[in-house]
């Protein structure tokens, strides 16, 4: 049976941080792959996995960057992946499978965010081909890799409520809007951990998604001092104000989703502030998930197509 899209009554909440969620939990012999895990809330994320056992393998676009970032953490090792460049994802993981090793928490966090329009590989749009379709290839190659009782946590947004897919113009052929384009791929995130976890669940693993929180990180660097204002991320004079959770915070929701006891034989939904989401109201403003985001036949669209377009399914 499909798991509830209702709280579970974690513990946690808005406030708690990553290394809380972690506190007590062993990792030890376990493997971790955190796209963006050099950065932000990913940074933070390879930090507490590695402080508690884990061995934390980080693609990285960056690589310099990413060492520098790393450096000091103990069992990290960072490769090179560019979730816009197929044929490197493709690289990435026959580089990984050539180690005979087995992956247990598998997060897809790296992300761009209203970008100006952009267009990789064949014309697609970048937040769709970068957000989604990289990670949906990354997941798909590295499949055989995922150990039974593994869990793959998608790093979506509540950003979702500003799109559904696009049906009719997935790639924006027909006028770009920022902030559409980064929903329609927050919602990408949603669906494919829905139609993963439908796939993937009679093998014991096991797909998530989640809202981490708002959050002043790099993510925001393609905005304005003035959207940041009207965003109420930051006042007048440049300062974090409002609902805004620290890297530490906003991290916590993945790796609870990742690691959590409490989620043992649940998957396929949206969590948010370290516990599974409630429905959207009707008149939400973005709280809870929207019911296009975890709609199984949209799902299953989506996921054919991603298919379609990256040329890769484990599942075919």
């Amino acid at each position: 049976m499909p798991t509830p899209q209702r709280k579970i009554g974690s513990g946690f909440g808005a406030t708690s941080t990553a290394a809380e969620v972690l506190a007590g939990a062993g990792l030890s012999g376990k493997l971790a792959v955190v796209t963006g895990g050099y950065s932000g809330i990913g940074l933070e994320t390879t930090r507490v996995l590695a402080a508690a056992g884990a061995r934390v393998v980080v693609p990285a676009r960056r690589r310099t960057i990413a060492v520098e970032a790393l450096t000091g953490i103990a069992d990290v090792e960072v490769d090179d992946l560019d979730l816009a460049d197929l044929d490197g994802v493709r690289a990435f993981a026959d580089r990984f499978l050539a180690t005979g090793r087995t992956i247990d928490i598998l997060i897809t966090s790296a992300a761009i965010m209203a970008n100006p329009e952009t267009r990789v590989g064949p014309g697609w749009e970048a937040q769709f081909a970068i957000n989604h379709l990289g990670h949906f290839a990354l997941v798909n190659r590295l499949w055989a890799a995922i150990a039974p009782g593994g869990r793959v946590v998608s790093v979506s947004s509540r950003g979702h409520h500003f799109s559904g897919i696009r049906w009719d113009d997935v790639h924006f052929g027909h006028g770009y809007d920022k902030w559409q384009a980064y929903g329609q791929a927050k919602t990408a995130n949603v669906l494919f951990a829905v139609r993963l976890d439908e796939l993937a669940r009679d093998r014991d693993v096991r797909a998530f998604a989640l809202h981490p929180g708002r959050i002043d990180t790099n993510l925001v660097r393609f905005l304005t001092r003035e959207e940041l204002i009207e965003l109420g991320v930051r006042d007048t004079d440049g300062n974090v104000i409002g609902e805004t959770k620290t890297p530490q915070q906003g991290a916590a929701t993945q790796v609870w989703a990742a690691t959590a006891p409490q989620l043992a034989g649940m998957g396929g939904v949206y969590c948010e502030d370290c516990d599974i989401a409630e429905p959207a109201p009707a008149d939400s403003a973005r709280v809870g998930v929207r019911d296009y985001a975890i709609d199984p036949e949209q799902a299953a669209r989506l996921w054919d197509y991603s298919a379609e377009l990256t040329g890769v399914n484990a599942f075919a």
